[in-house]
């Protein structure tokens, strides 16, 4: 198994345990829209950790993904940073479809729909609920 694959494993296990702990049901749930479009340049860990006032307690620190654990007063969920967009859609595409997204430029955050909601004004990011690669934030037609 190479570097990648394994990060990813230990990433989606890590989101795994939020997800279950959380005793959420998200399969039914429409997101709202967001007229906003998600910012134009990524962000580190350490970045979406301060916009939303926590101290992110690092679980994977390689070159291609960075995951860290994190607890506000809306809740706790995982931050993941990724070198390359590309990096981000393949771990996208094998994240279990039943727990929701928050997603940005090089970046997702994993946890309860009621956390994600909470952090999606402070992240501008975009809201993934059952499918990970469609997104529920109507998108401007350009």
């Amino acid at each position: 198994m190479t570097t990648f694959p394994r990060l990813a494993t230990i990433a989606l296990l890590a989101g795994l345990v939020a997800g279950c702990s959380s005793g959420g049901g998200w399969s039914d749930y429409v997101a709202a829209g967001n007229s906003q479009p998600p910012t134009a340049s990524p962000m580190s860990v350490e970045q979406i950790s301060k916009k939303v006032g926590c101290k992110p307690k690092m679980q994977v620190d390689a070159d291609e993904i960075r995951t860290a654990y994190c607890k506000t007063q809306d809740g706790e969920f995982f931050v993941n940073t990724f070198k390359t967009e590309q990096l981000k859609n393949e771990w996208m595409d094998r994240a279990p479809e039943y727990n929701p997204h928050l997603v940005g430029p090089k970046w997702t955050v994993l946890g309860p729909l009621k956390v994600l909601e909470a952090l999606r004004g402070p992240l501008n990011g975009d809201l993934h609920l059952t499918d990970h690669r469609v997104s529920m934030t109507p998108q401007p037609n350009s």
